[in-house]
């Protein structure tokens, strides 16, 4: 396997404990700042994001891929654990396990990281409550170039490995950025409207504005309420502008991932070099 000795666990010990809690436990992810990654697509984006792996865990009696070999002998500072096929199984959340599991230190970022471009595009997601939701959306703001995910209240914990999975790994590769107050966000878009124009758009099933005739382009703040309660009336009155998508079926909402998507799609559709 890999060029150390790898440690072994074949009983529930301490080290197993803390696995299963990393896995299970958002109290546990958020005190050692570590997420519980499996999935091919996932360690590879983690890996290609350049996150810390601290742990690497294959199962004892097991044979690698040349992928799975590769990852081992280059992250030798990484514990490298041999896990019983049983306890492996039990670890994982997949009906035919990966052949890795990884746990790897979380990347805190605040608006004081923020290095905010030209023409910036913006994602604000307000109390996001489905896991599958908000990994769904990671994948479209990094398909469609977003440069920022903001988060604004009590939300899910978006290094769910739920979320990971949604996400395909894009969780990985996008700047989140944990909103500690509506004051917060009125200064940072007083500020960005005087730098560069920032325009803020809302997003609501009643929205007053069709999408149909709106342009949307960057510098923008596009704003995605919660899946059930939409958009809070403070969030409303800092909106430029609320769009509706005009539909033609007989229910008349989109999933909020869904509706969200079409919206990055629209600004993302008119980005060029230039315009960065």
């Amino acid at each position: 396997m890999g060029s150390k000795r790898p440690l072994k666990i074949s009983v529930k010990n301490a080290e197993f404990q803390i696995l299963l809690a990393l896995r299970t436990n958002r109290s546990k992810r958020s005190q050692e700042k570590e997420v519980f990654v499996e999935g091919t697509e996932g360690i590879k984006q983690l890996i290609e994001a350049g996150w810390e792996i601290t742990r690497i865990l294959y199962r004892d009696g097991g044979s690698l891929s040349q992928w799975g070999e590769s990852v081992l002998k280059k992250f030798t500072k990484a514990k490298q654990i041999e896990v019983s096929p049983d306890l492996y199984a039990e670890l994982s959340e997949k009906e035919n396990p990966s052949e890795l599991i990884v746990t790897a230190k979380t990347i805190s970022r605040s608006f004081n990281d923020l290095i905010s471009p030209p023409n910036p595009f913006y994602l604000l997601f307000d109390r996001p409550s489905d896991l599958g939701n908000f990994g769904s959306i990671l994948r479209s703001a990094d398909a469609f170039r977003v440069d920022a995910v903001f988060i604004l209240g009590h939300s899910i914990d978006v290094y769910d490995p739920k979320v990971i999975r949604a996400s395909l790994g894009s969780v990985f590769h996008t700047k989140l950025i944990f909103l500690e107050s509506l004051s917060h966000l009125e200064a940072f878009l007083n500020k960005e409207k005087k730098r560069c124009g920032l325009k803020v758009v809302g997003t609501d099933s009643n929205g007053p504005h069709s999408l149909r005739g709106q342009t949307l382009n960057v510098p923008i703040l596009v704003i995605l309420g919660n899946e059930a309660k939409g958009m809070s009336v403070h969030l409303q009155s800092l909106c430029d502008s609320i769009v509706n998508i005009p539909m033609f079926g007989v229910v008349n909402s989109l999933n909020v991932s869904c509706a969200g998507s079409i919206l990055l799609w629209e600004v993302a559709k008119k980005l060029d070099d230039n315009s960065r």
